[in-house]
């Protein structure tokens, strides 16, 4: 807004550069621009003050869909005026030559004018438009259908950019479409817990499988260790008899030899001794005999030991 101020019969007016002045003066014009600094007469001047800044225009508005369920809109126009000129000849941009403000309310009245338009192809496109589908995708085509047919250049303005927020259903319906859409993602989710733990029942079962697998396999080779090691103990018995008999055949062959040896020699000295005299065997013998008594150191002769001997001797 232009800062104004008061003289006697005179007014100054500073602009800003947002701000687009028109000053006329007796149907021609004087000054016009932005950020413009002027004195002028009040009873004379005719200035109009245009925003040339962007401006955003937030809606929202109900809409009925083609089966019928209300949806609400909401989204936001920016726009801006791009011909002052035809903008002030549409509308009332006036202002008061001492205070500066508005004489009407221009905005206002922009704001009604886009809004209606703007409901007009919102209301359009949602109308073709189911709830599930306007939902889904109502969005980007009521934006796209705005854009593209929205114009403002008949009241000097320029639309900038459209944004849809949001389109959504009466808060039952959004209750009952949550409470769906909740159940389909529950039923997906006790489904996905069911296939996990079937998924997990047969791991769980190949787990078995395979350990019982592995224990029929480890018995198995228990069967052969233990076949192995009675045939191998089999062959070590087998072994050490055949070793037994072959030291018993050798010993058996060595006592025999012996005794065949010994007899040989107690034969041969029979021999030797059977040419000999009888007196010299039994000197012999008791040669023999007294090399084998113990040693006597000393004899004790008693009468009753004496006597008998020489009663032999004497007969």
């Amino acid at each position: 807004m232009a800062d104004i101020s008061t003289y006697p019969g005179l007014r100054h007016l500073r602009g800003a550069p947002t701000v687009h002045i028109r000053h006329v003066r007796k149907g021609a014009l004087v000054h016009e621009g932005t950020g413009l600094s002027f004195w002028f007469r009040p009873r004379t001047a005719v200035i109009s003050e245009v925003p040339v800044d962007d401006r955003e225009l937030p809606m929202l508005f109900h809409a009925r869909t083609q089966d019928y369920q209300d949806v609400t809109v909401q989204l936001t126009i920016t726009y801006r005026c791009t011909n002052p000129e035809i903008t002030t000849e549409r509308i009332d941009f006036s202002i008061d030559p001492d205070t500066g403000t508005w004489r009407q309310d221009p905005l206002s009245q922009i704001a009604n004018t886009l809004t209606e338009s703007t409901q007009q192809h919102a209301l359009k496109t949602l109308g073709n438009l189911d709830l599930d589908t306007a939902i889904k995708t109502g969005v980007e085509r009521v934006k796209q259908q705005v854009r593209e047919n929205l114009k403002a250049d008949h009241i000097g303005l320029e639309i900038i950019d459209v944004r849809v927020v949001a389109i959504r259903p009466d808060a039952d319906m959004e209750k009952a479409l949550q409470t769906t859409v909740r159940e389909r993602v529950q039923q997906e989710a006790d489904k996905a817990t069911y296939e996990r733990r079937a998924i997990a029942v047969e791991r769980e079962r190949a787990i078995g499988e395979n350990e019982l697998q592995n224990q029929i396999e480890l018995a198995k080779r228990e069967e052969l260790l233990v076949v192995q090691r009675g045939a191998n103990a089999l062959k070590q018995a087998e072994d050490h008899a055949r070793a037994a008999r072959i030291a018993d055949d050798a010993k058996a062959e060595g006592i025999r030899k012996l005794a065949e040896a010994e007899a040989a020699g107690e034969k041969a000295r029979l021999d030797a001794y059977r040419d000999v005299p009888q007196e010299t065997l039994y000197a012999l013998a008791a040669k023999e005999l007294a090399g084998n008594l113990p040693e006597i150191g000393s004899i004790t002769l008693t009468p009753d030991l004496i006597q008998p001997i020489l009663n032999r001797l004497a007969r």
